[in-house]
């Protein structure tokens, strides 16, 4: 695989409300995209604020912590050719009404402070989002036939 990367991907507690989980991870597969961990899960306060470390100080700090904290989300690793990339181009922009129609948060958003998704923004971060997130056990490489799948006889 071509410049293969793993990236982190939650839906957030809004996407979970909503009945959402299952669109995202279509969305991904379909691009092209392997999952290799997920886990739902409810997030102490002291975890989102390391989670969110980088954005501490901001005005906008407290309620993402709040937010997404909330309620349960699903942590995903995803894997492939350029993944960080594909996924963010995959979501869209922050801000639903700047995101590209056809991307999850143009879709199916409309507010930042609920723009549905976490995804990891460059190598570095996906690579200490990954760690913060997943122990290397939780994560399980596989190898993906698909045209067993497609033509395959039983």
């Amino acid at each position: 695989m071509i410049n293969c990367q793993r990236t982190l991907v939650l839906v957030k507690p809004d996407g979970v409300h909503r009945g959402l989980v299952g669109e995202i991870i279509s969305r991904l597969e379909n691009r092209g995209l392997k999952l290799v961990a997920m886990e739902f899960r409810h997030i102490s306060q002291e975890f989102a604020e390391t989670h969110y470390a980088a954005h501490k100080g901001k005005p906008f700090f407290n309620g993402l912590v709040k937010y997404i904290t909330s309620a349960p989300l699903v942590a995903m690793v995803w894997e492939g050719s350029d993944a960080i990339k594909a996924v963010r181009q995959t979501v869209g922009t922050t801000n639903p009404l700047e995101a590209a129609p056809g991307t999850i948060r143009h879709d199916l958003s409309i507010l930042t402070s609920r723009n549905l998704v976490h995804a990891s923004d460059s190598v570095e971060s996906a690579e200490s989002e990954i760690k913060l997130w997943f122990n290397d056990k939780d994560i399980y490489p596989w190898e993906r036939d698909h045209e067993n799948w497609i033509t395959g006889l039983n």
